[in-house]
């Protein structure tokens, strides 16, 4: 039997994929978990052989979790189940040590493929993750890592620690506006949230010493 630990916020979706996942002769579901730091202690508690891990909840990412099962030596295989499918998301769940990817809107039968691959120790990847990892993988790096003027300007924002409401006025554009450089900075340097964002662009030379919290009105970008 392949024992499985699901991992969800959402009760309903815990209990249905208890009922699809119970009902396969080979797959036995050994417990629940709500967040991720519950995923860590139920996975250490009950040594299940793959983790089906939501990504984005509330109560603690899946991708800490991830980290902190590989910290932790945990031999439990991590088989990512989400809705989101960017560049960012992917990247962050691979590089954690996720065994694979998988959409929520994935046929059963795909599900419990991926399950089963995953317990063996094999990758597994939705289709439409792969073919946007291909795609990834194909960019010329320079391209991949270029922000634009605008993106650059929201960037250096938010490392000043401006929201999305500070940045909209600052640069007389609307918030929805804001979210859509975010998120192409996001995918461009291949991290999900601001902090990593700003981290990445110290890193990479994007950001410097004048653009971190504090800085005055003169360095503002144009």
């Amino acid at each position: 039997m392949i024992r499985v630990l699901v991992v969800d916020d959402h009760p309903v979706v815990r209990d249905g994929l208890r009922g699809v996942l119970g009902a396969a002769d080979d797959l036995d579901v050994v417990g629940e978990a709500a967040d991720g730091p519950s995923a860590v202690a139920r996975a250490l508690a009950l040594a299940p052989d793959v983790v089906l891990m939501d990504l984005r909840m509330p109560g603690g990412d899946g991708v800490a979790a991830i980290e902190e099962l590989a910290r932790r030596g945990s031999p439990a295989r991590v088989l990512v189940l989400t809705t989101y499918d960017t560049d960012a998301d992917v990247l962050r769940a691979v590089r954690a040590g996720a065994t694979g990817y998988l959409l929520k809107d994935a046929p059963v039968a795909e599900l419990l493929r991926g399950v089963r691959a995953a317990a063996r120790g094999e990758s597994v990847l939705a289709p439409a993750v792969a073919s946007l990892l291909v795609a990834r993988a194909r960019r010329p790096v320079v391209a991949e890592l270029a922000l634009s003027p605008r993106e650059l300007q929201v960037l250096r924002l938010v490392a000043r620690g401006a929201g999305n409401r500070e940045c909209a006025r600052r640069l007389f554009i609307s918030e929805a506006t804001v979210k859509t450089h975010l998120q192409h900075v996001y995918d461009k340097l291949g991290v999900g949230d601001r902090a990593a964002a700003v981290a990445a662009g110290y890193e990479r030379g994007l950001l410097g010493p004048g653009s971190g919290p504090g800085s005055g009105p003169g360095d503002d970008p144009g």
